[in-house]
């Protein structure tokens, strides 16, 4: 009874030990392991006019340099993919900054806003350079962060983009790279 019940334990261990594992490797076919982006284009349309939906348009020059870069630098941080040339990669990503929006989260008493959410949303598409076709299209896919004007841990709208980037280019690795 001893024995049958510490190999029943034993066997349990090794199950959930092995079982739903998480890893990060890629999702991608094998012959997908390299790819290029191209650089992002601004397609922010800053002559729309101001309404009750929209408070403010926002142009942030060389951002759209600030998100092709970020994400280079993710795939090769990464590493499932090799970035290459267009010409010798296996995928292409071609992407466009389509938003910026700086959104008013919370007000303090005077009616001051102490809390902000920034949106940056890019329109993207994503090649297989080897058979020619789109595997994917995605618009307006976002990257947000939200700071604070106040307190302990507050910031300035400056220090948080890079940090919305961040999230952003977090965001589009994960969905090249684990291919949903």
């Amino acid at each position: 009874m001893i024995k049958e019940r510490a190999l029943w334990m034993t066997t349990a261990f090794f199950v959930m030990l092995g079982g739903c594992g998480y890893s990060t490797d890629s999702l991608l076919p094998a012959e997908l392991n390299s790819i290029h982006v191209n650089n992002f284009k601004n397609e922010i349309d800053i002559t729309k006019e101001i309404s009750d939906k929209r408070s403010n348009y926002t142009y942030r020059p060389g951002l759209e340099n600030e998100i092709t870069q970020q994400t280079i630098n993710k795939f090769v941080f990464n590493n499932n993919l090799d970035v290459k040339s267009e010409k010798n990669a296996s995928m292409s990503l071609d992407g466009a900054l389509v938003d910026y929006q700086l959104i008013p989260l919370s007000y303090n008493r005077d009616e001051d806003v102490v809390e902000f959410r920034i949106e940056i949303f890019v329109d993207m598409t994503l090649k297989n350079n080897l058979t020619g076709k789109v595997m994917w299209n995605e618009k307006r896919f976002m990257g947000n962060y939200t700071y604070s004007l106040t307190g302990p841990n507050s910031t300035t709208e400056s220090a948080a983009i890079p940090l919305t980037v961040n999230d952003l280019t977090d965001r589009i690795i994960e969905r090249v790279v684990e291919a949903w």
